[in-house]
């Protein structure tokens, strides 16, 4: 018998790969499973990025590097803050990951202590409330409500603080409603926290560059540079470059931080891939014009979904700003039956009919802490979207 620790028994597993994985399944099985249920841009990596990683093969890059990175991508990283961001920082303010996702990681376990509370607005990236555990933190989520945008406001930021509370983490655009704070909405929150010296931001920029309809994003530090000395900046090439696979993500903020949080990536994964760091150098310092395209086609899918869930009844739903995901509410078809006589009572309910009757595969918002919701990712084709948002609406008109 094999004896689990406490630890690994408070994490859950990631919603979103398990419904990513499932659908892989049924397509091996050869149903014609459409998935809306993976946070990966569907476009290819750029030319000149691959180009770099190749000519770093032939050159024989292949050997370990620094752990906190090669000069190059964090100088590309830092010119980044200042281009993007007017942001100045120096080059021991960064740390290069393997992936966003171990940069938040390793944070969790390089600066929270035992009891420290984490807010977390809810809905949130799945991994945020489930890292904090493995840390030994303690997630404090706070409801957000589709009627303000699924945003913070500054009032239950302010109820949510105790003595306790060590991180609020931001994350804007958002991952898994694509709300996006304005300058004026961010510069609330930052006055709630401008008294508050023990209390660090937390700010994961993942989705930055993937706004609509003229949207700036600002970050936190951006907004309110007061915060810049008790502020991680979590942000990475996935989603801006379309380079999931090669799992760079990146880590700003104090100096002594980002020691401490370098000090435990040494002692996991070390350094992150030699040749995709230099893939990455060329995405961040090269010519930025690829980045367009992807999200022009973002925006037209989005605002198709848009348009095609908010026909079907029993659903609703917000226009994000940002990001590649819609979050509409399927609140009016709670407490309706499937033809088989199947009672759909909540969002899991509701996905798995979806999945097994209508080979549409997206993620239940229990998920993301939040319910009656779903999250459908539109980083697909349009001949896709078109097809899943016709099987969503025969199903929907089939409950009864």
């Amino acid at each position: 018998m094999v004896v689990l620790s406490q630890r690994i028994q408070k994490v859950k597993p990631s919603a979103t790969l398990q419904i990513t994985a499932k659908a892989k399944e049924l397509r091996a099985q050869g149903k014609n499973v459409i998935g809306l249920g993976a946070g990966e841009p569907d476009f290819d990596t750029p030319d000149h990025i691959k180009q770099a990683a190749i000519t770093a093969l032939r050159e024989g890059f292949t050997k370990y590097t620094p752990v906190d990175g090669i000069p190059e991508l964090k100088k590309a990283i830092v010119a980044k803050m200042l281009r993007d961001n007017n942001l100045t920082y120096n080059l021991d303010e960064i740390l290069v990951t393997s992936g966003g996702k171990q940069a938040f990681f390793s944070m969790a376990l390089a600066l929270l202590n035992q009891g420290d509370e984490v807010i977390i607005p809810a809905p949130y990236w799945v991994s945020y409330p489930d890292m904090t555990l493995v840390a030994d933190g303690h997630p404090v989520i706070v409801d957000t409500q589709e009627s303000d945008g699924f945003k913070l406001r500054p009032e239950q930021l302010k109820a949510a603080i105790t003595p306790k509370t060590r991180f609020v983490v931001i994350n804007s655009p958002s991952n898994p409603t694509g709300a996006a704070y304005s300058v004026d909405e961010m510069a609330k929150i930052a006055e709630v926290l401008r008294p508050l010296p023990n209390v660090w931001v937390i700010s994961d920029d993942i989705y930055e560059q993937i706004v609509y309809d003229g949207f700036h994003n600002n970050n936190i530090v951006q907004v309110a540079p007061f915060l810049k000395d008790r502020t991680i900046l979590l942000n990475g090439v996935s989603k801006t470059y379309s380079m999931t696979g090669w799992r760079i993500g990146y880590a700003a903020g104090p100096r002594d931080a980002i020691k401490a949080i370098a000090k435990i990536q040494e002692q996991s994964t070390s350094c992150a891939t030699s040749i995709a760091q230099k893939a990455a150098a060329a995405a961040i310092s090269g010519d930025q014009s690829c980045v367009q395209p992807m999200i022009q086609a973002f925006r037209e899918r989005r605002d198709f979904i848009v348009h095609a869930l908010n026909a079907i009844p029993g659903i609703h739903c917000n226009k994000p700003e940002g990001a590649f995901y819609v979050f509409p509410s399927v609140a009016g078809l709670m407490g309706k039956k499937t033809p088989k006589g199947k009672l759909i009572q909540n969002s899991a309910d509701l996905a798995d009919h979806l999945l097994n009757d209508h080979e549409v595969a997206l993620v239940p918002g229990s998920a993301f802490g939040k319910d009656p919701f779903v999250r459908i990712s539109f980083a697909i084709s349009m001949d896709d979207i078109k097809t899943a948002m016709t099987r969503i609406e025969q199903a929907a008109r089939e409950l009864v």
